[in-house]
């Protein structure tokens, strides 16, 4: 059951991913922005970059997170996986209002990204008997 935490979260995460997903579908009808076009209305540009950049962020948290629940603690990387999330929604919201709202959600986004990939590389090291 210790991974149970972890793969919660990542479950969470990626629900959360959906969400942003289905705000990008609910802006294509608001906005009449129609596939394939990626831009018009500035609100429907944030919010396409919002699922965007949660994507990209996804792809870069996901990994260093389970290496480090793997290898390390995952009490702790279900706790990082936590902050990620929330530091998401802040993002996303902030965000979807303006583009200059998205900062506090971004700098506690990049905090437990940060966190968790040294966290995993601390975890990996001491396996491999470097440290």
């Amino acid at each position: 059951m210790p991974l149970a935490l972890p793969a919660l979260m990542t479950l969470l995460a990626v629900l959360w991913y959906f969400c942003t997903l289905a705000h990008v579908a609910l802006a294509h009808g608001k906005y009449k922005v129609h596939a394939p076009a990626m831009s018009g209305d500035p609100a429907f540009e944030r919010s396409f970059r919002v699922q965007m950049n949660t994507l990209e962020q996804l792809v870069a948290f996901l990994p260093p997170m389970w290496i480090y629940a793997w290898y390390g603690n995952p009490r702790w990387a279900a706790i990082a996986c936590a902050v990620w999330i929330v530091g998401r929604i802040i993002y996303s919201v902030g965000y979807w209002q303006d583009a200059k709202k998205r900062t506090p959600g971004f700098a506690i986004t990049l905090l437990a990204l940060v966190a968790v990939w040294i966290a995993a590389l601390v975890s990996v090291l001491r396996v491999v008997g470097f440290a």
